[in-house]
């Protein structure tokens, strides 16, 4: 099954590509890789998500969070390559939390990009994964998620 259908029998679908909010591209191809900017929680071109994970958030807002920011990090893969069925393997994901203090389950949040790619992508989903725990995200925005993706 392509990616592609997969995405759809999940019932998710691959937004358009959001607009960047400053001096950036959305994603850059450079030879068989793909590398994503760090994509915030937008939907539909608003912010989606917004405050402190712990605080403002609970950790299931944040795992939905990160989930958005992931499918706005796919848009970005395929605005660069046309089609996400050219995927051969995520390589790299890094997440960003916008934490409250003392809260620590980073990971947890992260998880949900990281679980939806490989419900997506199974075994090419396979990922190195960093997730850290930030002050302050742009638009107090409460994930931001970024990838390297290579391409076939």
């Amino acid at each position: 099954m392509s990616y592609e259908a997969k995405l759809q029998e999940l019932g998710l679908k691959v937004p358009e590509v959001a607009k960047p909010v400053a001096a950036y591209v959305p994603a850059v191809k450079v030879g068989d890789y793909v590398y994503t900017s760090g994509q915030i929680p937008f939907v539909e071109g608003k912010l989606k998500y917004v405050g402190k994970v712990g605080k403002d958030l609970s950790l299931e807002e944040g795992y939905e969070a990160a989930k958005v920011c992931a499918l706005n990090c796919l848009a970005a893969v395929k605005s660069v390559i046309g089609s996400l069925d050219k995927v051969e393997q995520i390589v790299k994901v890094v997440g960003f939390v916008n934490s409250a203090p003392g809260f620590a389950d980073q990971p947890k949040v992260v998880n949900g990009a990281s679980e939806l790619i490989g419900q997506v992508f199974g075994t090419a989903g396979e990922h190195a994964r960093s997730a850290v725990g930030v002050a302050e995200l742009p638009l107090n925005a409460a994930v931001e998620v970024e990838m390297i993706v290579k391409v076939k």
